[in-house]
């Protein structure tokens, strides 16, 4: 493997195979004998404290940080070849930051492999991998199945009515869903509040 000095980047919507990918990732490049690590935002605490772990149970040892600039501290006391990072869109680093961190890692010829959602439940782009994804060696975008109609899903639809952008959950709180059925779902949603909306204002 030659994979020195890499940002390669895994997107898509919620169930798409993201982590699943950066595990598989990882796990070639440690029997490579690549010196890795890997991160998880401390606000993810799905599954397990000290692990990332896949929708289909693959698990990886992490390490949990507040900031990602704490990755550059950790690789200053520490021998890297390559660092892994899951759900980059929950850190609430600036983007341009970000970018800033990443490019000090490639210049210490350390690959970074990315997993992160590109958009929210309202099909917003998160802005990190705005950021990111333009200047990734690779980029691979991963697809679900959606959940109306099993054709490859866009988006990952919020089932509540919670409209706080950045909530942590799998499927008790999201599906994924294709364009189509996204607009569809959206359009109901809609309705729905306009209605409790004018009827609150009728009381």
């Amino acid at each position: 493997m030659k994979r020195k000095a890499k940002l390669i980047v895994h997107t898509g919507s919620m169930f798409s195979g993201k982590t699943t990918s950066l595990w598989r990732e990882l796990y070639r490049m440690k029997i490579a004998n690549y010196k890795i690590v890997a991160f998880k935002p401390s606000i993810d605490s799905r599954y397990d404290d000290k692990k990332i772990v896949s929708h289909d149970n693959l698990e990886l040892d992490a390490i949990k940080i507040e900031d990602l600039s704490e990755m550059l501290d950790y690789t200053k006391q520490n021998d890297l070849d390559c660092i892994g990072i899951d759900e980059v869109q929950f850190f609430p680093n600036p983007p341009k930051e970000v970018v800033e961190i990443f490019q000090k890692l490639l210049a210490m010829n350390i690959t970074i492999v990315v997993s992160g959602l590109d958009m929210d439940y309202m099909a917003r782009p998160f802005e990190i991998m705005k950021e990111i994804m333009p200047i990734a060696d690779e980029l691979i975008k991963h697809h679900a199945i959606c959940a109306s109609c099993g054709d490859d899903a866009w988006v990952s639809y919020k089932k509540s009515t919670d409209e706080t952008r950045i909530q942590i959950g799998s499927k008790d709180l999201y599906e994924p869903l294709c364009r189509s059925c996204y607009d569809k779902k959206m359009k109901v949603r809609e309705k729905t509040k306009n209605q409790i909306t004018l009827d609150d204002y009728n009381k």
